[in-house]
């Protein structure tokens, strides 16, 4: 079983991490091979990439997961009175992530693995000097005209009726009961909604400032797509890594075929069901300085 932590933010706020440790029954926990942090996408819940994190474990890493406040386990009452957005992610929840890793494994290689948002996060940190190269994972910008073909067709009418209509008169995204993603602090959604009307989404939308957070990134970022993201086109994808004008970039994409599936898509990636995904894509990548 994983073990639960409670990180303190600079916000005054606390998140929830969990932290998978190195298999001993198969490697040793003396020589890991690195701490692998998953950030995950918005709306998906830690828990969600524990398959995923286990294999890492089993592979000599160790795994630590995580929720932004207002998200999974990091929701303190109400997500109504969560007054979070995803800048203060960035801000202060990530860094909390970044500073804990650093001071309890001083010695390991550190690998950021962002699923969708969770890569959008290290343009968004005030530093990414805790990490040593990233892996991002069905990441791209959120601008619906440029979204994949199923979420382009009910992206303008969430964005330009639904949240607008719902959010300002409930007080915070009711996605649970609308069956339309989950339930979000109004920050969040309400940015959200803001970036994915833009053409540059949220360097467009924040300015200068945030373009040179972006450009700021001097890291190796390996950047896995998926042929059949129903979210996330190639578009998205290409625009998303080109805020990180500092950073050397390599993509690679994967349709289901390559990997005997039907579907993989935005979501599941990181279900036990996908481990020829892991080996044949993680893997490698996740040794190169092991």
């Amino acid at each position: 079983m994983p073990e639960t932590i409670i990180l303190p933010t600079t916000a005054g706020h606390s998140i929830t991490a969990r932290l998978f440790a190195v298999d001993t029954s198969i490697a040793d926990s003396k020589t890991a091979k690195g701490i692998c942090i998953l950030a995950p996408a918005t709306g998906v819940a830690q828990y969600l990439y524990d398959d995923f994190a286990e294999w890492l474990a089993e592979q000599g890493f160790y795994a630590l997961t995580f929720d932004y406040d207002g998200m999974g386990l990091s929701v303190d009452g109400h997500v109504k009175q969560c007054r979070s957005d995803k800048l203060s992610w960035g801000e202060h929840d990530c860094p909390a992530v970044l500073n804990y890793v650093a001071a309890e494994f001083p010695q390991l290689e550190r690998i950021w693995i962002g699923h969708s948002v969770g890569a959008h996060m290290l343009g968004m940190m005030p530093s990414t000097e805790l990490i040593d190269r990233a892996i991002t994972v069905g990441a791209g910008t959120g601008t619906w005209w440029y979204n994949s073909p199923p979420t382009r067709r009910m992206a303008w009418f969430l964005w330009y009726a639904l949240v607008p209509s719902v959010v300002p008169f409930v007080g915070y995204w009711p996605g649970n009961r609308l069956g339309i993603m989950c339930d979000m602090p109004k920050g969040v959604i309400m940015q959200w909604r803001r970036w994915c009307l833009r053409n540059d989404y949220c360097v467009g939308a924040e300015g200068e400032w945030l373009k040179q957070r972006f450009s700021a990134v001097k890291l190796p970022i390996k950047s896995l797509a998926f042929s059949d993201d129903e979210m996330m086109s190639l578009n998205n994808v290409t625009r998303l890594h080109a805020f990180f004008t500092g950073a050397d970039i390599s993509r690679t994409v994967i349709s289901p075929a390559d990997i005997g599936q039907k579907r993989i898509g935005h979501i599941g990636w990181h279900k036990g069901k996908y481990r020829a995904l892991w080996e044949n894509y993680f893997l490698p990548e996740l040794l190169k300085s092991a």
